[in-house]
């Protein structure tokens, strides 16, 4: 019997652990008006305090709302509170629909796109000029991009069973790692499967400077044929800086330790900006990275952070918590943005990514094959006769496909037992179907949609966004539910202005306080 095969068992003979299970999501969309330009107003004040309220706040752009649910047991749970987070948005900003889209819709000129405002305190600022950062960095076009970030986290008593190591927080931090490494070999699946930004409006383009580089399939819309997400492709969250930084996921110290490097180790080109205009902060720093969250990655092993600590230290101090997932477009054809089908795969994908063994990556531990895979599938995923590079060797797509969906299928069936339901195996014979035909994917469906009803890509999305927002608004909320919601808005308010009129310090001593919290280099 193999080791995946032993855990599995031992997993069935204790169902307590399957069923703590939890997994959460933070799903980003700009708010637009009738005619799917971007929102200019402020951040609707019924909506609460972008700084404080749990549910309800901003990414990049003032414009940009991230809806985050609560770590829920199971995908059903999941996607209603969602959607409950959704429906209340709708209910009280009815003029402005969520764009159910990854790719931007209309954009502004690029000055006239507002960076998130957190009012004046300390910690507001310093998220404020953080955002103003990857505006000078990146400029404004590529942060308006949005997406699903979905967690994951295994309760502790699992990783006796599934990880080696002295303490319980040691074999926390290596099995996060080992799903990690397994996560990042078969991210591309993913894209495959899930990626649904295949196209683009010209005026992203314009503004990016990619319009020679896609198709042209009709006036104000622009493609990459066989892509699956343009989003997760070059065009999107990428950055020649820091794809120098080889990442190392063999083990969690290597990995801080080269972020803590990026982030204190000075950039000519950033350097050259400065940290401050007219008076005032453009950057927090001049270094590869102001803060660890500026680096883009598909998947990050994440603690829980309180004001002022330093993600990279947490995660040195008290380890991996959960892990975040940041790959997922934005399912056009779901109210929410992501549907429970989805969810129950990917809870199937990550708890066979935490199992299977998970070999080192070979020296320095940088995983370029799998990030080249993951590149490939994100511009040419659709591509007839696609191969892949596994270990040296060429891989046709569809075959590796058919071959992580078979060994998925434990993870499935496991949960299902325990679930009272077949929900996860449906999940993934929903994804064989793709597998078989890569016109079933998302990608591909959208392309077809474009097509078949002569539209252009944003006054397509336009008229899916204001389907899901006239059906959010219609459905409501239970009384005591949208009684809870506007209570949380009014609480999270009356929390920033306590946070605000608590601050003893200057913005400058507090960036200077909120640097030194990194700690020393860690020696690796």
């Amino acid at each position: 019997m193999s080791l995946a095969s032993e855990r599995r068992v031992h997993l069935a003979a204790q169902p307590e652990l399957l069923r703590a299970i939890r997994r959460g999501i933070e799903k980003e969309g700009l708010r637009v008006d009738a005619s799917g330009n971007l929102a200019a107003t402020p951040h609707p004040p019924a909506l609460g305090s972008a700084l404080t309220n749990p549910r309800i706040t901003t990414d990049y752009s003032e414009s940009l709302l991230e809806l985050i649910t609560r770590p829920l047991p199971d995908a059903d749970a999941l996607v209603a509170e969602l959607t409950d987070i959704h429906s209340f948005v709708a209910l009280r900003n009815p003029g402005e629909p969520i764009w159910n889209q990854s790719m931007p819709a209309h954009l502004p000129p690029e000055a006239d796109i507002p960076v998130a405002w957190y009012g004046t305190s300390n910690t507001g600022m310093l998220k404020h000029v953080y955002r103003l950062g990857l505006a000078w960095r990146y400029g404004k076009v590529m942060q308006c991009i949005a997406g699903v970030h979905y967690n994951f986290s295994l309760p502790e008593a699992a990783w006796d069973l599934l990880a080696d190591g002295d303490s319980p927080q040691e074999r926390r931090n290596i099995g996060y790692m080992a799903l990690i490494r397994n996560f990042t070999r078969h991210a591309w699946l993913l894209m495959y499967l899930f990626g649904a930004s295949p196209a683009v409006s010209r005026s992203f383009l314009q503004h990016a400077g990619y319009e020679a580089r896609l198709t042209q399939i009709s006036p104000d819309t622009y493609c990459m044929p066989w892509a699956t997400s343009l989003r997760m492709s070059d065009l999107g969250y990428k950055n020649p800086i820091q794809s120098d930084l080889q990442l190392c996921y063999n083990d969690l110290g290597t990995f801080t330790a080269r972020i803590h490097r990026a982030v204190t180790t000075p950039w000519p080109a950033y350097e050259a900006m400065g940290t401050h205009r007219d008076g005032r902060r453009i950057q927090l720093n001049t270094n590869i990275l102001q803060i660890e969250n500026e680096y883009y990655s598909s998947i990050r092993p994440k603690q829980i952070t309180g004001r002022c600590e330093r993600p990279n230290t947490v995660l040195r101090q008290r380890g991996i918590q959960y892990i975040e997932v940041r790959c997922m477009d934005i399912d056009p054809w779901a109210p929410a943005g992501i549907a429970a089908e989805t969810s129950r795969f990917l809870d199937a994908f990550l708890l066979y990514c935490a199992v299977e063994e998970s070999p080192l990556f070979p020296p320095p531990g940088f995983c370029q094959e799998s990030q080249d895979n993951f590149a490939l599938v994100s511009r040419e995923g659709r591509r007839p006769g696609l191969l892949l590079q596994r270990e040296g060797c060429a891989v046709s797509l569809r075959d590796w496909a058919d071959e992580a969906l078979d060994r998925i299928e434990p993870y499935a069936r496991l949960l299902d037992a325990h679930s009272g339901d077949g929900g996860h195996m449906a999940a993934l014979d929903a994804q064989r179907a793709k597998a078989r035909d890569p016109q079933a994917t998302p990608s591909a469906r959208l392309l077809a949609a474009l097509r078949d009803e002569g539209l252009e890509f944003h006054d397509w999305t336009l008229a899916q966004s204001r389907g899901h927002w006239d059906f959010l608004h219609a459905r409501g909320l239970p009384p005591d539910t949208l009684a809870a919601y506007d209570a949380q808005a009014r609480e999270s308010i009356a929390e920033q202005a306590a946070i605000e009129a608590a601050d003893t310090i200057s913005f400058e001593d507090y960036v200077a306080r909120f640097h030194a919290a990194l700690g020393p280099d860690p020696v690796r």
